[in-house]
């Protein structure tokens, strides 16, 4: 969901607090997706209310923060959602990443990936992250369930 950039931003009390940036169509895409019950979510290494606050503008389901081991995750939220591996995708950019990949229906690297995850995926989007990689994927997602059509329709497509 981002480009991997960390921003230091003081606040007023000199404090420096760490913010990242998101991509606006990257989130209208996910929230496309919640309106048909498709659920998303996040794995992250690092913890950040910045990504807290995207995660809940975006209407994603699962946010986990503050873990570098994802397996486990992964096991939890396949629990939670009731699905199976196949019908989980999984976008990464890192090593860290590649685990889950391996695991899931369809692993996505983004166009920024290490060249080790872009081999270990399926899929790798034009986009770089936090560039529109999760819109790509995002559209991928509408268009083989056959639900694109009905978006641009909506908005007058």
């Amino acid at each position: 969901m981002t480009d991997g950039k960390l921003y230091n931003v003081p606040v007023h009390d000199g404090r420096m607090v760490e913010t990242k940036g998101f991509d606006a169509q990257d989130g209208i895409s996910l929230q496309w997706l919640s309106w048909y019950n498709i659920q998303t979510g996040v794995i992250s290494g690092r913890l950040s209310p910045a990504l807290e606050e995207r995660a809940r503008q975006c209407k994603m389901t699962y946010v986990y923060q503050g873990h570098i081991e994802k397996i486990p995750i992964l096991e939890e939220v396949l629990a939670k959602a009731g699905v199976k591996r196949e019908e989980v995708a999984f976008i990464g950019d890192d090593l860290t990443d590649i685990v889950v990949m391996r695991r899931v229906g369809l692993g996505v690297a983004v166009g920024n990936a290490r060249p080790e995850v872009k081999q270990a995926a399926h899929v790798t989007t034009e986009a770089r992250g936090g560039q529109g990689a999760v819109r790509e994927v995002c559209e991928l997602i509408l268009k083989a369930k056959g639900i694109w059509p009905e978006i641009l329709k909506k908005y007058e497509v």
